[in-house]
């Protein structure tokens, strides 16, 4: 059964009203060619309306859908191959965060990202896309053997955040983030980041740091999810759709903010109504990026990245 969100209600309605005219012309015979495409023209301008200005909270939402394709699926549409390796040989093995070599139009990158899992049982060997202080080692290990073999890295984010369990703060969960801030700023070989859903806190943050940072179209990246702000600010997760707001996590917000490179397109109603088309804009914006970073001195592409993420929360007055 297809998830519908409140504020798409009146997309569904003329849907069905569509499906039920063909229907009834199907059952009659009758020639009703003129309402079916007077109910399109306004499902195709309804369409236009609602995903053009969609609030914050409507963003995370569709950030949120259960169909929206995730790191695996970008694997299977863009990569030719893809060994995925494990492991942060210290611990053991973060479900959360999978990484690997793998060849998009023949080029070689480290292709690393959050996998929150399709279905209950997947989500929980997931932990929901929550990764341990393992997970991220694991991902530093990997940026290392990049780097090693000269390697660009490209990293998809999709997590509500890493995980807050008692065992993962005993492990050091602060200090694998902080050690990856670290590591990722002077890796000297090409790194573009992306946010390919849910991008929140140090969890995102900590497989973030790139030569480039994009946000697909329906996506959010903030210090803190609109529900934990709600509940901290007002007591009550009731105020997330004004937390939102404030929070300015849109693609659009980071984007003016200057803490991103680009946006990339999703197709009319999100990335799960065509992955294919999503997965076809990402690809070329990830190639198009590798052509050029690949050219650039590596003392000048790690200078560049220090520079742009010490002149972020810089104000002039």
């Amino acid at each position: 059964m297809q998830t519908t969100f409140d504020f798409e209600k009146p997309i569904a309605d003329l849907q069905t009203q569509i499906e039920k005219v063909l229907q009834v012309q199907e059952k009659t015979k009758v020639d009703m060619s003129a309402t079916i495409n007077e109910l399109e023209t306004k499902l195709a301008q309804t369409k236009t309306e609602i995903y053009s200005n969609m609030t914050g909270w409507q963003k995370v939402q569709m950030s949120r859908h259960p169909d929206r394709p995730q790191t695996f699926d970008y694997i299977e549409l863009i990569c030719d191959e893809f060994i995925e390796l494990h492991g942060d040989r210290t611990v053991k093995d973060d479900k959360a965060i999978i990484g690997g070599l793998a060849t998009i139009n023949g080029k070689s990158i480290m292709l690393i990202g959050h996998q929150k899992g399709k279905n209950t049982k997947e989500r929980q060997y997931r932990n929901f896309g929550m990764a341990n202080p393992e997970g991220y080692r694991k991902a530093l290990r990997l940026m290392k053997m990049a780097e090693k073999f000269n390697v660009p890295v490209v990293t998809l984010i999709d997590t509500m955040g890493a995980y807050p369990g008692l065992e993962a703060e005993e492990r050091g969960q602060g200090e694998a983030i902080a050690r990856n801030l670290l590591e990722m700023s002077v890796l000297n070989v090409p790194i573009i980041c992306v946010v390919i859903g849910e991008g929140a806190s140090g969890g995102a943050l900590g497989i973030g740091v790139g030569d480039r940072v994009y946000m697909l179209q329906n996506t959010w990246y903030s210090v803190i999810s609109p529900e934990s702000c709600s509940s901290i600010l007002y007591r009550s997760w009731d105020q997330k759709e004004k937390a939102a707001d404030s929070l300015k996590l849109t693609a659009e917000d980071m984007l003016q903010n200057g803490l991103i490179d680009g946006i990339i397109e999703e197709p009319v109603g999100g990335a799960h109504q065509d992955p294919l088309a999503t997965s076809q804009n990402l690809k070329t914006k990830i190639l198009a990026d590798l052509a050029v970073l690949t050219q650039k001195d590596k003392e000048a592409l790690v200078s560049e990245r220090i520079e742009k993420f010490s002149n972020m929360g810089a104000i002039n007055e």
